[in-house]
């Protein structure tokens, strides 16, 4: 599918834009992975720090309230407080990361990127600043997730340094 967002000319693949979001996913897990079911929930001991686990469901959760709720008008009743506390297997949270990408795949088709989204976002949630076309939407969840990616890293980093200790 290809959608054209004629005020820039430029033109956005559904699945180009899925594979990114898909490497950031695939990379959230993998590091999980190394923790295994054992360290995942475990938060490391720094102020305010949360769990792999955590982060990455808070990522599932994202993708899923600004692409399926913001853009394309599903209901939602997303707890963003209660994300930070959720626990869970690897693989409850690979069938979930799965599941919000089928759901986002279907969202994206037809989707006129350089339209207003269908609901606009809670102000208690920290988006952006300013009001979203879709495509706006797109890029604030590409950029929630490459840096939610880069604390999952650093976090398995300091438990598996932690351990070591």
């Amino acid at each position: 599918m290809t959608v054209d967002v004629p005020r820039t000319g430029a033109r956005l693949e559904a699945d180009e834009y899925l594979y990114f979001v898909t490497r950031a996913f695939d990379g959230m897990l993998a590091a999980l992975g190394t923790l295994g079911d054992e360290r995942i929930n475990d938060r490391p001991p720094l102020a305010g720090a949360n769990s792999p686990y955590a982060i990455v469901y808070h990522c599932a959760e994202v993708a899923e309230y600004w692409i399926g709720h913001v853009l394309a008008g599903r209901p939602s009743a997303r707890d963003r407080a209660a994300e930070f506390q959720a626990t869970g297997t690897l693989d409850g949270l690979r069938r979930q990361v799965a599941e919000v990408s089928d759901r986002i795949r279907a969202d994206l088709a037809g989707a006129g990127l350089d339209a207003a989204p269908a609901n606009p976002p809670s102000p208690d949630y920290q988006g952006p600043d300013r009001p979203l076309t879709c495509a706006g939407v797109l890029l604030h969840v590409l950029e929630e997730l490459a840096q939610h990616n880069g604390q999952v890293e650093l976090t398995r980093d300091v438990l598996r340094a932690e351990r070591s200790r």
